[in-house]
């Protein structure tokens, strides 16, 4: 009987194991493949301008990177964005998970507002700040300036990277108000009300019940935007292109100009590895840090 049912375990096992290895094997060569040649290219002389100057590189690529200091300027200017964007959209997705939490009139309609820039494609939102809010002559915020009488200000030319900011902030924290929100819901009333009948004002309810119970959903806001943050492009694309000069220019973008600008593969493949090196340090970071949220 134990031999039947062993047989029986070894021979679900192995069935079980030949359903799932195809879409193993899949997704290892989906992330395989594109990471082996990053990884080769990197080595390489590969400039699409200069099709003889070909052959192992070793690492020069790594040295010519790291003594650019457009490197350096992109990755400070990805730090100053991602830090920027994840500051606004924690604070303001908190504040706003409290205010949708309580009763007035319309709120329905107002969350589903308040939700829908997430699911806005970058480019739109993009196109749509640069050429209806923030156009110098015929943008919104234009238009309020002259109604205060102060000058328009041209927010591409004279406050590039808080023009970024700004757009991007403001597609990802309705992300940042949903899932604070669903956690804020889960908080148990009684122990509000038990606070208050002891005295307690807002602001200490906020501070020792709120923010607490909200700690684990602001970790797991803050892993999967990061992620995502450090890989910004298309609103940099649309609206400054890098500029003016590198005032824009993030890690993302840095390494489009070196691959599709400046036609060098190699540089470009040396940037990305830099990247995916830069990426899992941060997601085995966020990674810790939620767990530790978890299992406290």
């Amino acid at each position: 009987m134990s031999k039947a049912r062993a047989s029986g375990r070894t021979v679900g096992g192995t069935r079980s194991l030949s359903l799932q290895a195809p879409a193993v094997t899949l997704l290892f060569l989906w992330m395989a493949v594109p990471l082996a040649m990053t990884l080769w290219f990197s080595f390489q002389r590969f400039n699409l301008l200069m099709p003889d100057m070909t052959g192992f590189a070793g690492l020069e690529n790594y040295e010519y990177l790291f003594t650019d200091p457009a490197l350096w300027s992109a990755m400070g200017t990805t730090l100053v964005l991602v830090g920027s964007v994840l500051a606004i959209t924690v604070i303001g997705g908190t504040l706003l998970a409290i205010l949708f939490q309580q009763e007035f009139f319309g709120r329905g309609v107002a969350r589903v507002l308040a939700i829908s820039p997430f699911f806005v494609m970058p480019t739109v939102s993009a196109l749509v700040w640069k050429n209806m809010m923030m156009h110098p002559a015929n943008g919104v915020l234009a238009w309020v300036a002259e109604l205060f009488g102060l000058p328009a200000v041209d927010w591409f030319s004279s406050l590039p990277l808080t023009s970024i900011i700004i757009i991007v902030a403001w597609q990802w924290l309705p992300f940042a108000l949903l899932i604070l929100l669903t956690a804020l819901q889960s908080l148990d009333d009684d122990q509000v009300e038990a606070a208050r009948m002891d005295g307690a004002g807002p602001l200490a309810v906020f501070f020792y019940i709120t923010l607490p119970h909200l700690k684990r959903a602001i970790s797991v806001v803050i892993m999967i935007e990061m992620i995502f943050l450090l890989t910004v492009f298309a609103e940099i694309f649309v609206t400054t292109s890098g500029g003016p000069g590198l005032a824009t220019t993030n890690l993302a973008y840095f390494i489009y100009i070196s691959a599709l600008l400046d036609f060098d593969v190699g540089m470009a493949s040396a940037g990305g590895v830099v990247a995916i090196i830069l990426a899992n340090i941060v997601a085995i970071f966020l990674v810790r840090m939620v767990a530790k949220n978890l299992e406290n």
